[in-house]
């Protein structure tokens, strides 16, 4: 088998639904991409039972065609971005439990566990990366079945893709180093730093409001204090933003989510957030301290 530390350096994303890859870690991806480490994107469903959450979007024409339209949306956040290439695992979307959507005998929640992690397998042993980015376990959180099923395939075929006694047919084993999860907590610095910058153009933190819907519905609290990895993104906020905007069905260019200007957000909280869930390298950083690349440990 290769040697990991000694090939090029890839960096592997894996999402549940186009716009996931825009909203979790897109900056992160542009700044790797544009160091000279290939980038790749898996995208496990089409997101066909999405809602159009902008209401400029929301016409029958839109309706009928937005599993097509979503996969355009998904292709200009992809180009914005940089990632130097994609894989669907082409399931369909979950949707939400006990919807006619999460019925579906095709849908990614419903797939046989060895046979996505197989799929996953085969690509990570194509593209050969040392740093896989994933979520975390969801259940306590935001449980679409989608991301928890992203979670539940990731950490299987971390360690299968390594392994020659499993998938022996889907290609040489390859031994990703790290695995790290985004997306599923929110540190108290960042939402003190953006409570302070919605405050100061004399509007309520949306992500504070929807931390206050989730403990109306009696959501337990998604863990702030697993931030192990501070990814400095400041140069990449636009990339981001373009990402975003991609996904017209999805994003409201004029809604609350996107009015913190970038140069403010550059100054207040440049950083992307991840959690270290797996290393097979060597720890890098000081106790107390934040990591602040990836591949740490493997450059």
């Amino acid at each position: 088998m290769t040697s990991p530390a000694a090939s090029p350096l890839c960096l592997l994303t894996i999402h549940a639904h186009p716009d996931d890859e825009a909203s979790k870690g897109s900056a992160t991806v542009a700044k790797y991409a544009a160091a000279g480490a290939r980038t790749v994107l898996v995208c496990c469903t089409g997101g066909e039972a999405g809602e159009v959450l902008n209401k400029a979007m929301d016409t029958p024409e839109i309706l009928a065609n937005l599993p097509a339209i979503r996969a355009e949306e998904l292709s200009g956040s992809v180009a914005a971005i940089g990632y130097a290439a994609v894989h669907r695992l082409g399931y369909h979307d979950s949707g939400m439990p006990e919807s006619e959507w999460n019925l579906r005998p095709d849908n990614f929640h419903n797939a046989p566990l060895e046979e996505a992690v197989g799929k996953l397998v085969a690509i990570v042993r194509a593209e050969r990366p040392q740093v896989i980015v994933t979520y975390a376990d969801g259940r306590a959180g935001y449980a679409h079945p989608d991301h928890l099923r992203v979670h539940d395939i990731s950490g299987p075929a971390f360690d299968a893709a390594g392994d020659p006694s499993q998938y022996p047919e889907l290609g040489e084993p390859w031994q990703p180093l790290k695995l790290y999860y985004i997306g599923g907590a929110m540190s108290a610095k960042r939402m003190q730093a953006l409570t302070a910058l919605y405050a100061a153009i004399g509007e309520e933190n949306p992500f504070a409001q929807w931390q206050a819907r989730r403990r109306q519905r009696g959501l337990p609290e998604m863990r702030a204090d697993t931030v192990t990895t501070l990814i400095d993104v400041g140069d990449f906020l636009a990339v981001r933003r373009a990402a975003l905007l991609a996904h017209r069905t999805q994003i409201d260019p004029d809604s609350a989510w996107l009015r913190i200007p970038d140069d403010a957000l550059r100054t207040a909280f440049p950083w992307d957030e991840y959690e270290l869930a797996r290393s097979l390298v060597e720890n890098h950083v000081a106790e107390g301290e934040m990591e602040r690349d990836l591949f740490a440990g493997i450059r």
